[in-house]
């Protein structure tokens, strides 16, 4: 018996009905777990930022395909309300998916961040900056920030020894505060017993090794020769000589690009000329690095008493027991000085 015509029509209304399910059901999946990222790369999400900052990144970044089908899933999973700041790895071929469980997670890529050969806190800051958000006015601040240094067990001077310059893996967004705890956990991991008892047997503290390593770090970039040197200032210190550190009058005058370093720049006035003041500065005048510091807790045992820069500009020294020696030593290395028209 055929079927009413109203029956036939409930059955073609079903059938498209089932039809369009379908196909707006393949079409959801596809949009949750098709592929829609284009390419493998970072994408770096400020503090602060809302869901069309993320997508506008995303654009500029040129990462994905389909941005409505992108927008519609975050929406689901209720991402707009999630956003989290910070460095994040996309990978080539990743589904919407993918992508947003990975923001939503906060489970972030560390960037690798490098200093080294820095002199002053303005420039740690800067190069802290170049590589995480935080920028350098709030980098500079925690490191003149002297409840911050004593919280730290360090004097403004000192607080410098902190900071070991390697290379560290650290989270994009960390902040200042967070970095310079870090920093304290290095610290300590570094001044282990074996390196506190090197210093000990030296009758040094690790304070006084790092500021030496730092005057060893301006005097020479020849890691075979810094030991040596090491020996040097500190026979000095044993027999209560001046140091007559060239690098800490340049940085008592603020100017490490002084090639020589006349008689009319000893007489500035601060405890870190070693011309004017017997001992160690208060502090270490840069940010020595470990193979620095390593070469003074492993100082040559040896008995000269000074060094001057080899005339041939090598960038070593010749190092010597007697006075009249140096002298030899320094009026070849001011000829070549003189010969090669250097004289500031």
């Amino acid at each position: 018996m055929a079927l009413p015509k109203v029956g036939k029509l409930w059955i073609v209304g079903a059938c498209i009905a089932v039809a369009t399910a379908v196909v707006w059901g393949l079409n959801m999946y596809g949009d949750i777990f098709h592929e829609n990222v284009k390419k493998t790369g970072i994408l770096y999400i400020p503090t602060g930022s809302d869901f069309q900052k993320v997508a506008d990144l995303l654009k500029k970044g040129d990462y994905i395909k389909d941005y409505n089908s992108f927008g519609w899933v975050a929406n689901r999973k209720n991402y707009k309300e999630m956003i989290r700041s910070g460095a994040y790895l996309l990978k080539s071929g990743w589904s919407n998916n993918q992508l947003i469980n990975l923001l939503r997670s906060g489970i972030q890529v560390p960037v690798k961040v490098t200093f080294n050969n820095i002199r002053f806190r303005e420039e740690l800051a800067a190069r802290l900056s170049f590589y995480l958000e935080p920028d350098s006015s709030a980098f500079l601040s925690v490191l003149n920030n002297d409840k911050i240094s004593t919280d730290f067990g360090f004097t403004h001077e000192s607080f410098p020894m902190l900071i070991i310059p390697n290379t560290y893996e650290i989270y994009w967004n960390t902040s200042p505060e967070k970095f310079m705890k870090r920093m304290k956990w290095e610290y300590d991991r570094f001044w282990n017993e074996s390196r506190k008892k090197k210093a000990a047997d030296l009758g040094l503290t690790p304070l006084q090794i790092v500021t030496i390593a730092s005057i060893v770090q301006e005097e020479t970039n020849k890691n075979d020769e810094k030991s040596r040197m090491a020996g040097v200032y500190i026979n000095r210190l044993t027999r209560g000589w001046l140091l007559q550190a060239d690098p800490t009058v340049k940085f008592a005058l603020g100017n490490f690009q002084i090639k020589r370093v006349l008689t009319e720049y000893l007489s500035v006035d601060s405890p870190y000329n070693t011309y004017k003041y017997a001992g160690l500065p208060p502090g270490p005048i840069n940010f020595p690095d470990i193979a620095s510091v390593e070469a003074v807790l492993n100082a040559e045992r040896h008995t000269y008493m000074y060094f001057c820069a080899k005339e041939d500009f090598s960038g070593y020294h010749n190092f010597a027991k007697s006075l009249t020696e140096h002298n030899r030593n320094a009026s070849r290395y001011q000829s070549a000085l003189n010969n090669s028209k250097i004289w500031r």
